[in-house]
């Protein structure tokens, strides 16, 4: 199988590489061709490839590669032709970043410069991150069906619920979009509770959400809930990031355990704070060590790889920073890595038929029905009750060769409710002003957005934009 990265000079590659290497992902793909409009980032990534071991373990009975007498890595080519990259290939994973990491300072900035909350995915930023990214996603799905239209694409680009929003159209259930964020959390509280989950199930588990907005709900082991009496031990929540980034007391309210990234709606002002502390934004951060880093690493030979593995455990330990007070450092199991490449290549493996029994369960980001084709604006035939049944929404699914089935969910309650269809009206915007070049979507996503919640800021957060990525003005004109 020929798989594709686009963003192939992308800092997390290497993870993916590794992944194929060895373990239950052995054999699964024999090519590997990495894409990147940026030649020196594809020699660095290169470089790392190259001096990572070809020695890899044999996969388990059961794995796609079972039956070869050897194994060894996947083949790698690369190339800054998209034409060339797409041509023959079986699965496209996106992870790409329009802009650069320059195009980030630029999100996390322009809102932080107007006293608002400056994140990358999540609220202005969000959508500036958006407004590049989802016409460069679209260029590459018509370019998918020119040249590899019986291709899947597994997207990883942010924000990944929006540009899976906006693919959808074109590509159907052949997108499907990931984020190691919602997984991540789950498995972290099933070990809490005490009862780990085996990998691609997700038995007595419920969930519901957008990316970057969703809520664990019941975690049930032999028909007992045991999420409350997780939100009710200290020691228990102590122990896993999303434990310690909330107050116990406020979880024990809620009754739910949020997604990281509701740090920001619910901890808003503590995380402003932390921002306007740091010497640097985290974008700052992360595009002076790249592009200090990347000309390092092509240069670097069989070291490469040792390089390129520290500075990714130092990228990991600014992870979150504002939530952290007193100099807290991450934990070693947060720092691992073994996050979205796990969820992408489980979500491969089983589109390609090589899932055992009736498929794989993950928390996905797909439409909230099946179909995509009810009228219902209640969403009474979808995932998650209330929301409409064409959203993309991020839900617990079970995954096949016939791509990702979302698995009913309870209706929220009206506080995430509200939340919910509050955030996924800014998406449709911001998927409208990029599809269509409508400024005025642009601006009604920025005032709409709860972070926002203002229409004098959002014009000036579209004016910060404007300035920032002259590109804008071609897409209105478009």
């Amino acid at each position: 199988m020929r798989l594709m990265i686009a963003g192939g000079g992308g800092f997390r590659v290497p993870l993916v590489y590794r992944a194929l290497s060895s373990g239950p992902y052995a054999g699964l793909v024999n090519e590997v061709v990495l894409f990147d409009v940026d030649a020196g980032r594809l020699a660095a990534i290169e470089a790392v490839l190259k001096s990572m071991s070809t020695k890899v373990a044999a996969p388990p009975d059961g794995s796609p590669a079972v039956g070869r007498s050897r194994w060894s890595p996947p083949a790698v080519t690369s190339t800054t032709s998209l034409p060339r990259a797409l041509s023959g290939t079986d699965i496209v994973f996106a992870a790409i970043r329009p802009g650069g990491t320059a195009g980030r300072v630029a999100d996390e900035r322009v809102p932080r410069d107007l006293g608002l909350l400056g994140q990358e995915t999540t609220g202005a930023g969000g959508i500036s991150y958006a407004l590049r990214s989802i016409p460069a996603m679209l260029e590459l799905a018509t370019g998918m069906r020119t040249h590899c239209p019986d291709a899947w694409l597994i997207n990883f680009t942010n924000p990944a619920g929006m540009v899976t929003e906006a693919l959808v159209p074109v590509l159907g259930r052949k997108v499907i979009g990931i984020c190691d964020s919602a997984s991540a959390l789950v498995h972290r509280a099933a070990r809490a509770a005490g009862v780990p989950l085996p990998p691609g199930k997700l038995d007595g588990v419920g969930y519901f959400g957008l990316n970057h907005l969703g809520w664990l709900y019941r975690l049930e082991r032999d028909g007992r809930d045991l999420l409350p009496g997780l939100l009710a031990d200290p020691d228990a929540l102590a122990g896993f990031e999303e434990g310690r980034l909330f107050p116990q007391p406020f979880l024990r309210d809620l009754g739910l355990l949020p997604n990281e990234y509701l740090f920001y709606y619910y901890g808003a002002a503590r995380a402003a704070a932390g921002m306007r502390a740091m010497a640097q934004t985290r974008g700052e951060s992360i595009h002076g060590q790249q592009a200090e880093l990347y000309p390092r690493l092509a240069a670097a030979g069989q070291n490469a790889y040792s390089l390129w593995e520290a500075a990714r455990l130092s990228r990991e330990e600014g992870y979150l920073a504002e939530a952290r007070t007193g100099g807290e450092a991450r934990h070693a199991e947060d720092l691992a890595g073994g996050g979205y490449e796990q969820v992408a290549l489980a979500v491969m493996r089983a589109v390609a038929g090589f899932a055992e029994g009736t498929g794989v369960e993950l928390i996905l980001n797909t439409p909230n029905s099946a179909g995509r084709s009810s009228p219902d604006p209640g969403g009474t035939r979808a995932a998650i009750p209330g929301l409409p049944a064409d959203a993309v929404v991020e839900v617990p699914c079970t995954v096949t060769p016939e791509g990702a089935a979302p698995k009913p969910q309870d209706r929220p309650a009206a506080a995430q409710l509200d939340l919910l269809r509050r955030v996924k009206n800014v998406e449709l915007l911001t998927v409208r002003a990029a599809t269509a070049g409508d400024r005025d979507a642009a601006l009604q996503a920025f005032a709409g957005h709860p972070l926002v919640d203002s229409d004098e800021l959002a014009g000036a957060l579209l004016t910060g934009y404007e300035a920032a990525f002259p590109g804008l003005a071609g897409l209105w004109r478009r």
